[in-house]
């Protein structure tokens, strides 16, 4: 498929979407030279962050998209701090282990995160931590009209039946399959991030950034211009008009630790 992730979109809200990482890095307790890893590291600016706050021995920044992590080959290369173009699934099938692995929303896009989230779990080191942020916008009307969208024509015969899965769980569902997978203290918080727009149009500039870039994926790009068009004469009016827009976004983040080795 197409790599529809733009950055310069992405980075349109760059401090709202920023806010995030900073709130799940502070549930991290940091230890001497760390081994870390970035799922969905997007451009990596943040990843860089990661590794200094950490004093990270080494961290590797993954993202399946090559346009995203491009702006990194024109930084500065940092001591232990590297970066690939892959997938999380992809990273799974590498062996190592790890002190912390780190995501700032990227599992939403992937399903079954009871099962991801047992694979990920064994890819830790004793004592080493799980800490990842997912937003929690799918019963939201930005969401709910993109869904209701690609089952009508002519969005879903050219999606050929694609319908975006609603894999994100419940901050409390979270909590009790962290405890099942062994992790003794769980940190789950739902996190309203309130977010002042311009406009409610700004709305759909946001999600362009990033849910609308997968219907730019899997649609001609005509036909996503018509998209785009049909999801904002859907959603504008759904909004409230004041200016400026108050926009709510909700977002899960959790952190845990994997038990430390037993002395034998």
């Amino acid at each position: 498929m197409t790599d529809t992730w733009n950055p310069a979109q992405y980075d349109k809200f760059q401090r709202e979407r920023e806010q995030p990482f900073y709130d799940l890095l502070a549930m991290i307790r940091p230890s001497p030279g760390m081994r870390v890893v970035d799922l969905g590291c997007g451009t990596g600016k943040l990843t860089r962050q990661l590794h200094a706050r950490l004093a990270a021995r080494e961290t590797l920044g993954i993202d399946r998209s090559a346009r995203m992590l491009a702006e990194q080959q024109r930084e500065p290369p940092a001591p232990g701090l590297r970066f690939r173009v892959g997938t999380v699934e992809s990273f799974l099938a590498d062996d190592g282990a790890y002190d912390l692995l780190f995501s700032n929303a990227v599992f939403h896009w992937i399903d079954d995160h009871e099962r991801l989230l047992g694979r990920l779990a064994d890819k830790l080191a004793p004592g080493g931590q799980l800490a990842f942020q997912v937003p929690a916008m799918h019963d939201e009307a930005s969401h709910l009209v993109a869904d209701e969208l690609s089952g009508e024509e002519p969005f879903a015969s050219a999606l050929g039946g694609w319908r975006r899965a609603q894999t994100v769980l419940t901050p409390d569902a979270y909590a009790r399959l962290l405890f099942r997978l062994g992790f003794a203290d769980p940190q789950v918080r739902l996190i309203v991030y309130p977010h002042v727009l311009a406009s409610r149009e700004a709305v759909i500039e946001w999600m362009r950034g990033t849910l609308l870039a997968e219907y730019e994926k899997r649609l001609p790009p005509d036909l996503f211009v018509r998209f785009v068009e049909a999801y904002q004469a859907r959603l504008v009016p759904q909004l409230d008009p004041a200016r400026p827009f108050f926009f709510p976004f909700k977002r899960v983040l959790a952190s845990c630790s994997k038990a430390p080795a037993t002395a034998s």
